[in-house]
């Protein structure tokens, strides 16, 4: 569909030997871009990502609990290994 959009025609030869990089076409608009990446602020200690089987009534029973659940449940097993 892309090839048949009359606002999207395909580069030139000449077209393509012309282009440059973004960075170095707008620097300014670029490095604001790179300032401003945004996402979460880097954690000091991540969490780990782990597939783990649990009973259906446990996870049950903290979703019922409402949005922080999953914090709730790293707390209590932090809390059941002593740390």
């Amino acid at each position: 569909m892309i090839a048949s959009d009359p606002d999207a025609p395909e580069a030139t030869e000449d077209q393509l030997a012309q282009a440059r990089p973004f960075a170095e076409v707008f620097p300014a608009l670029a490095e604001a871009m790179r300032k401003n990446a945004g996402g979460r602020p880097k954690a000091d200690n991540p969490k780990v990502a782990v597939s783990l089987r649990l009973d259906q009534d446990v996870v049950a029973r903290f979703k019922a609990s409402g949005p922080g659940w999953q914090t709730r449940m790293n707390r209590a097993l932090r809390e059941a290994a002593g740390l």
